[in-house]
């Protein structure tokens, strides 16, 4: 059989979506509740977390964190699917970028430009860089495992974006301790460990998605 008549058939089969489907729930549901206990064991909520989500920029970084993590969940799973349509959940990337700009560029017009540096740089920068990685590592794990229900073309792609959806999910957990709120802060170095969970993905899903 050519390859482009097994995509042909995989594409038209409503079956293997719905298994998918209901894989790619299950398996973030897991990865979601190991990474919760993970949270647990080593790290806590900032103390009166509650009262602060009224300031803007710790709802911004929920903002940005958990829609990011939408769109590539829907992404994976587009990419998971010969021939499905991925513009859309491609398009919705654009809007947690244009959220977190929108946060940067009023908090370099509302804060002194002394202040940019310190604002950038933080307090706990490399806890940032380290724990965001390690948060997401049950949520990729899992996206992974069940992503191996389908057949995507592109298997760096959708490990990418399984990548890019766990570190979503694992920033979003560590906000919940975060103490730096700057846009800044988050642009940069939530940024960069999102970014190395969703290179692993990359590679991750180059070997164990391939078919």
């Amino acid at each position: 059989m050519k390859t482009e008549d097994l995509i042909r058939g995989l594409a038209a089969d409503g079956h293997p979506g719905r298994s998918l489907e209901r894989g790619m729930a299950l398996g973030l549901l897991a990865g979601v509740v190991a990474a919760a206990a993970l949270f647990v064991l080593i790290l806590a909520p900032r103390s009166g977390l509650l009262s602060l989500l009224e300031e803007w920029r710790i709802l911004l970084k929920f903002a940005v964190t958990l829609t990011l993590a939408a769109a590539a969940v829907i992404l994976a799973l587009r990419l998971s699917r010969p021939g499905a349509d991925a513009t859309r959940p491609v398009l919705a990337l654009l809007l947690p970028a244009a959220v977190l700009a929108a946060g940067v560029a009023v908090e370099l017009l509302s804060t002194p430009r002394a202040e940019w540096r310190a604002d950038f740089i933080g307090h706990y920068a490399v806890y940032c860089v380290s724990l965001i990685p390690l948060l997401a590592a049950p949520v990729l794990g899992a996206l992974l495992l069940a992503l191996q229900r389908g057949a995507p073309t592109r298997p760096a792609v959708a490990g990418a974006a399984a990548g890019l959806a766990a570190g979503g999910l694992g920033a979003a957990l560590y906000a919940l301790h975060c103490i730096d709120d700057s846009p800044l802060f988050v642009l940069a170095w939530y940024g960069i460990g999102i970014g190395i969970v969703t290179g692993v993905g990359a590679a991750l899903g180059r070997r164990v998605l391939a078919w």
